[in-house]
């Protein structure tokens, strides 16, 4: 594949010293960066010591894991996606906690949003930058009971197991509604919940619009990427698995 850049080329018509200038047009071309262009030495000699520290920092050891952890594993959960929800969940929770003295309930994050498996292997911070490339934050958000509801139509109608954690949803063998509960008690509407997310959902990605709903937004100013590091960090192996929280009941 090939990639360019665009120089864009502006030219001022001067009428005047003493009179505002005006934009007269814009021009720009493709140039191709390929194989056919040559390195300049010197700007390489400048950046190879800065590109050898970044590459000490993201290649250094973290974890473990022991075997490949995917986002396509489960049908209604999955491996990875639960990894990401638990993660998400245990890392924002000490902070939200001292900021307001309050538990946070759940976590929710978009299957799209997981860009890489993880494989099995050493774990290292360039595996947090591949699985999660974009700037998304962990907020809180305070929701009530109806709009737990709303979600969980939402993940029903999913395509895709979003990842989910501290929420538990079960379906009948006809693939209704059966039983939800929260950190496992019952969904009750007329609660106040904590739900952690990332910004991206917050602001409507990935068709999350119930998440609108709130009545209180905590943004945590921690990036996933980094809360995925400091989980790395505190472990010695990743475990993570396809389980119980979200499943369809068998006929019997």
């Amino acid at each position: 594949m090939k990639h360019f850049v665009l120089f864009v080329t502006i030219s001022f018509l001067f009428s005047c010293v003493d009179k505002p200038s005006h934009l007269q047009s814009i021009s720009g071309k493709q140039l191709h960066i390929d194989s056919v262009l040559v390195a300049d030495d010197s700007v390489e000699a400048f950046i190879e010591p800065y590109r050898q520290r970044i590459n000490t920092v993201l290649d250094s050891v973290l974890a473990f894991a022991p075997e490949d952890i995917d986002k396509r594993d489960g049908e209604l959960n999955s491996s990875q996606g639960n990894l990401m929800a638990d993660i998400i969940l245990k890392q924002a929770s000490p902070i939200f906690k001292m900021r307001t003295g309050k538990e946070v309930d759940m976590a929710l994050m978009n299957y799209g949003g997981i860009r890489n498996v993880i494989s099995a292997g050493n774990v290292t911070a360039r595996t947090a930058f591949e699985v999660m490339p974009f700037e998304n934050y962990i907020v809180v958000i305070e929701i009530s009971g109806r709009v737990v509801r709303e979600m969980v139509n939402y993940l029903m109608a999913s395509n895709n197991p979003q990842p989910i954690s501290g929420i538990k949803i079960v379906l009948n063998h006809e693939g209704r509604l059966h039983e939800v509960t929260i950190q496992g008690e019952p969904l009750d509407e007329e609660k106040t919940y904590y739900l952690a997310t990332i910004n991206y959902l917050l602001e409507g990605g990935g068709n999350a619009e119930f998440l609108k709903q709130n009545s209180e937004v905590n943004d945590l100013n921690y990036l996933l990427r980094n809360a995925m590091i400091d989980y790395f960090k505190s472990v010695d192996t990743l475990r993570a698995e396809v389980d119980d929280r979200f499943i369809q009941l068998k006929n019997l």
